[in-house]
């Protein structure tokens, strides 16, 4: 079991860590870890168009819908923490304030790994901006001269998970992670998502095709481990090693 370890999840908007590292969140607090999910939307506006068509629906109706959504989606993988930022979507617009906000989450939490999105996504712009934001916030958490006094932060790995349409992103997983022991709880937090019941089938389908890909090159088909489900990440910073 882990000691004390942690990890931080940021979510452009509320159901994005349920699709894309859902299996992560469920399979480390398994292990022992406390994973903090922070949204920094609730996708009010841009994904929750099913919500919308309904006769009357408001803003604010929306909203809440969506962060019931989300806090019932983070107990079924028993996230640790979930935290809303609330900084509206399409687009998504972080300013300084938002970004010390951010600082002061990831210098609390003190993550073993941070996850978040693709670097480019010319479908949703709000993606990979919460990423170039979430990788300046980590330069300043390590800053010795914010905030003095703060721990600071040490030098985390950062996970992009897969992207909706992956081919067209420029993301190429380096990791993937056999979620199959979590898989249930997964599959529970996607059916939280009934505002985006269209994507509950493809995501399943994709950590199938992960959890073959996992197999391929974990010894083969016949050697390997039978991961039936997967998720696929891309690292970003070097990883250091005492043996390969």
């Amino acid at each position: 079991m882990a000691q004390n370890k942690r990890a931080l999840v940021l979510s452009a908007h509320s159901a994005d860590f349920v699709w894309r590292a859902g299996g992560a969140i469920a399979l480390h607090q398994k292990k022992g870890y406390e994973v903090t999910i922070v949204c920094l939307s609730y996708g009010e506006r841009g994904e929750s168009a099913k919500l919308w068509k309904q006769d009357g629906c408001t803003l604010d109706h929306v909203k809440t819908e969506r962060r019931k959504e989300a806090e019932a989606a983070a107990k079924a993988l028993n996230a640790h923490d979930i935290q809303f930022f609330d900084l509206g979507d399409y687009p998504l617009e972080i300013d300084r304030e938002a970004k010390f906000r951010l600082v002061d989450v990831i210098r609390k939490v003190q993550p073993a790994f941070l996850m978040s999105h693709s670097h480019y996504d010319p479908y949703n712009t709000d993606h990979s901006y919460a990423t170039k934001v979430l990788m300046e916030c980590r330069m300043i958490a390590q800053a010795w001269g914010h905030n003095p006094g703060q721990k600071v932060l040490g030098a985390p790995q950062l996970y992009l998970f897969e992207p909706h349409q992956t081919e067209q992103m420029g993301w190429k997983p380096d990791v993937f992670l056999d979620i199959t022991e979590v898989w249930d709880n997964k599959r529970a937090a996607i059916e939280c998502m009934a505002g985006q019941e269209h994507l509950w089938d493809y995501y399943t389908n994709l950590a199938q095709n992960r959890g073959n890909h996992f197999r391929r090159n974990s010894g083969g088909q016949a050697g390997g481990r039978n991961a039936r489900y997967a998720e696929g990440f891309q690292s970003v910073y070097p990883r250091t090693v005492d043996e390969l």
